[in-house]
Parts: C-alpha cells; sequence; structure tokens
C-alpha cells in the first residue's frame, strides 16, 4: 500500500507541474493591463515602469514563470495588486469559507442522493423508481444559479426565514459553526447540493441495479441470508465507486462555485475569483486558481488510495 501511494505521488508530480504552466499562462495571455487598477490615469511612463519592475512584468514570460514558480514552492503566492495584501492570506481565508460550504454541499448532496439512488435501484422501473430517476434528471439539468435566485426570492425576499447573503451577521467573512451562521449557509449549500446529488443518485441507482444481478447476492439469498444482509454486501460493493464520485463532485463543487458565491455573496473562492478577473489583479487570479487546481489534485490521490483501500480488487499498480 505505502508503495502504491508513493507510486500515485509520483504520477500527481508531472500534473502539478503542468497545471502550474497552464494557469500561469492562461492568465497572462488574457487581454488587459494589469496594473490599470492602482496606477492614475495621468501616470507617467516611468512610473508605470517603476510598477512593471516591482511585480517582475517587465521580464520576459519564462523568467516571470521561473521566478513565480521558485516563490510558490517556498510558500510565497505574491501580493494582491488591489488590495496590497498577501495573496496566500487572501486566499486561505476563501479556501476555508469555499471548503465549508463545498463539504456541506457534498454531505447533502451524498446523502439525498445515496438515499434515492437505493431507492430507484432496489424499486427498479416501479413508480418510486421514476419518482427519485425525476429528481436526479432536475438536479442535473435545472442551473444552479438560477436555483439560487429562486431558493433567496422564496425563502428570503418572501417567507423572510433564512437571509439572502453573506457567510455571518453584519457582514461576518468567517462562518463558525453556531445555530446562527447555520441559517447562513443552508441556501448556498441546499443550491450547490442539487448538482452532486443528482449525478451520486443516478450512479448509485445504476450500481445497486447492477449488483442485484450478480450471481454472489442470489447465493446469499439462497443461502437464507436475511435482507438486510444482502443490504450489507450492496452497500460494500457500491461504496468504492460512490466514494470516487463524492471526491470528484467536492472538487468540481470547490472549484466552480463562483456562480453560487457571487449569487449569495458567500466570501469564497468563487467570490475572490469573480473580483479579481475584473480587477485584472493577476497575482491574486494565479494564486487562486493554483491553490484550487492543487486541491483537486490532492483530492484525486486521496480518492485513489481510500478506493483502493475499500476495495482490495482494484490493481494497485
Amino acid at each position: 500500500m505505502i508503495l502504491f501511494i508513493l507510486k500515485r505521488i509520483g504520477y500527481a508530480a508531472p500534473v502539478a507541474l503542468g497545471v502550474s504552466l497552464v494557469c500561469f499562462l492562461l492568465v497572462h495571455l488574457a487581454p488587459g493591463d494589469p496594473l490599470s487598477a492602482i496606477l492614475p490615469v495621468d501616470a507617467t511612463a516611468e512610473m508605470q515602469a517603476q510598477m512593471r519592475s516591482a511585480y517582475g512584468f517587465d521580464k520576459p514570460l519564462p523568467v516571470q514563470y521561473g521566478l513565480w514558480l521558485w516563490k510558490v514552492l517556498h510558500g510565497d503566492l505574491g501580493t494582491s495588486i488591489a488590495t496590497g495584501r498577501p495573496v496566500l492570506a487572501e486566499v486561505g481565508r476563501a479556501v476555508g469559507n469555499s471548503l465549508i460550504l463545498a463539504s456541506m454541499a457534498t454531505l447533502i448532496g451524498f446523502t439525498f442522493g445515496t438515499f434515492f439512488g437505493f431507492v430507484a435501484g432496489y424499486a427498479r422501473d416501479s413508480w418510486l423508481d421514476r419518482v427519485a430517476s425525476s429528481i436526479a434528471v432536475f438536479g442535473v439539468s435545472v442551473p444552479h444559479y438560477w436555483l439560487g435566485i429562486v431558493l433567496v426570492i422564496v425563502f428570503s425576499a418572501t417567507l423572510g426565514w433564512l437571509p439572502p447573503t453573506g457567510a455571518g451577521p453584519q457582514g461576518s467573512g468567517n462562518w463558525v459553526p453556531d445555530i446562527e451562521h447555520l441559517r447562513y449557509i443552508l441556501l448556498p449549500a441546499i443550491t450547490m447540493s442539487v448538482i452532486p446529488m443528482g449525478v451520486i443518485s443516478r450512479t448509485v441507482r445504476a450500481l445497486v441495479g447492477d449488483i442485484l444481478h450478480q450471481d454472489f447476492v442470489q447465493a446469499l439469498r439462497a443461502k437464507g441470508l436475511s435482507e438486510f444482509g444482502v443490504f450489507r454486501h450492496v452497500v460494500k460493493n457500491a461504496a468504492p465507486t460512490a466514494i470516487a464520485i463524492m471526491g470528484l463532485q467536492l472538487g468540481y463543487l470547490l472549484g466552480g462555485s463562483i456562480l453560487i458565491e457571487t449569487v449569495f455573496a458567500w466570501p469564497g473562492t468563487g467570490f475572490l475569483l469573480n473580483a479579481a478577473i475584473f480587477q485584472r489583479d493577476l497575482p491574486l487570479l494565479q494564486g487562486t486558481i493554483l491553490v484550487l487546481a492543487m486541491f483537486f489534485v490532492t483530492l484525486n490521490l486521496l480518492v485513489d488510495v481510500v478506493q483502493t483501500a475499500l476495495d482490495p480488487r482494484i490493481e494497485r499498480a
């Protein structure tokens, strides 16, 4: 198992390097001047040259990438052009908030998706199957930003049950696990959970339907094992694939939550990316994208390890 983990880490290293290169090039190839947000309109050519030299924009792109990568490897993501604060501090706070929101959404989506998937898988071609499958199709089809706006209109503007935006009372930028802050995370978490719920539900339905028709299940029932005992074996066989899907969905939610976080003004990476794009803040944009990409690479590595530990039949090569 240790050798398997070391091999997976070896495979992840060139992927991480390639991601850093793509991240750097895409941001620099975008049109616009990143210093236009902080330079005055009447800035002299000398002042512009000084600012470009201070941020390293006067050097060739390969040199800029090498210097940037060297700093990243030492934990320095640079300084935000718009705020003047360290990018690592800005991204760290935002990643924490996004991870809380994505984890909550994944938990909700995995719980309900697994439930609907098992119901549909056990009641194949029945009205329960059609209802559960319809809910799953709705989850993967509805635009989540539109659903978020609808939920805000219904539960905040009309009923007044839940707050529409923010992570806490009085514009708090940090979420803490208490009842008051829980009210702020419910709407964005429910909105984000519909896509993983639909994906996991459809996956589990297919897995359960396939497992129930395998020979070992018929043998277990022929031996007189109770339905609960058979259910435990079905869960054990479906768990590795379901957990892999859950891990991927967590990564997708963490990196693709920009619309949801903008709708609910949630102070996470999506909200930070939106601000960095409009302010043309290259160091902040690079740092945020890189951290999200590295998180996704690490998450894939952890999913591989957990999946292999749960199912020894998976080849450890």
